[in-house]
């Protein structure tokens, strides 16, 4: 199994069912799901980074991922390819070292050039053709705990990162 290093995300339609709602005020907001803090958690157990690239702009967003304590996040991306390039230059990583999960044909780059790719459920066939894990989950439905989880599972660091998760709460008894 690939040694990852670095996760990187997509945010529509992966952290997010790829709906947007507005209020009567013309407020817009997304829909996430809660558990996919228990895939950043178990990442940033194991220091690895996590990084979110996403074309969209909205303060919701920023304001989503912080809460999720995700601190490394790129908003109003264009070219994933180039982004990402420079974030594992910074990192000093390769792509073999890294991994990425998107949802659509803008990710599909990014998918190809990555160490260990997935993609939600929901996402369309030509997509899954090109990747090393096809989810159970749709995207704002657990899909990146699941990603993150297929990983560690795979490579054989789930156990002991089960174990490190729930020593903390042990410790706290």
């Amino acid at each position: 199994m690939k040694n990852i290093k670095l996760f990187i995300s997509g945010y529509n339609g992966v952290w997010t069912n790829n709906h947007i709602y507005y209020d009567k005020k013309g407020n817009q907001t997304k829909y996430f799901n809660l558990n996919d803090c228990i895939g950043v958690a178990f990442l940033k157990l194991n220091n690895i980074p996590v990084i979110v690239l996403t074309e969209d702009h909205g303060e919701i967003i920023k304001s989503q991922l912080e809460k999720l304590k995700i601190t490394d996040y790129y908003v109003g991306v264009s070219n994933k390819i180039k982004v990402a390039k420079e974030i594992l230059q910074k990192y000093n990583i390769t792509w073999e070292e890294t991994a990425y999960i998107g949802d659509d044909i803008n990710d599909l780059p990014l998918l190809k050039k990555v160490g260990y790719a997935g993609v939600p459920a929901q996402a369309p066939y030509y997509v899954k053709r090109e990747v090393d894990v096809i989810l159970s989950k749709n995207g704002g439905e657990g899909a990146f705990r699941e990603f993150v989880e297929k990983y560690m599972d795979e490579s054989g660091i789930l156990k002991k990162t089960l174990n490190k998760y729930l020593s903390i709460y042990e410790a706290v008894d």
